[in-house]
């Protein structure tokens, strides 16, 4: 058995970062990330995203732990969550809404397909 270590999340390196899928406006947010996929598809990681508005993309039911910054998502339909760094969120599979990253976020995931 394999067991997958992200040690300090807070300051892990990440990948190089690009540009998000679906952005509304300017500026682009862009996303860096390191991530593991388990043979039952299951995905977990730390992701960093700086600061811009994008629309969800994100199939999966994800859990997901805010390490740093502050951020709003809006689920379509819904009222908006504001999220800041040592929230959690769980969102059910086909979530979808609006990020609006107002200060660098960085969170530690897991997505089960």
């Amino acid at each position: 058995m394999k067991i997958d270590h992200f040690p300090n999340t807070a300051a892990v390196a990440l990948g190089d970062p690009g540009p998000v899928g679906l952005p509304l406006g300017e500026p682009v947010a862009r996303v860096a990330s390191q991530s593991s996929t388990r043979d039952d598809g299951v995905e977990a990681g730390v992701w960093e995203c700086t600061p811009g508005r994008w629309r969800r993309q994100i199939i999966q039911q994800e859990f997901c732990h805010f390490i740093q910054g502050r951020c709003t998502f809006t689920p379509d339909g819904g009222e908006p969550l504001h999220i800041q760094a040592g929230d959690a969120l769980m969102f059910p599979a086909n979530t979808t809404g609006t990020w609006d990253i107002q200060e660098t976020v960085r969170k530690t995931y897991v997505l089960i397909f």
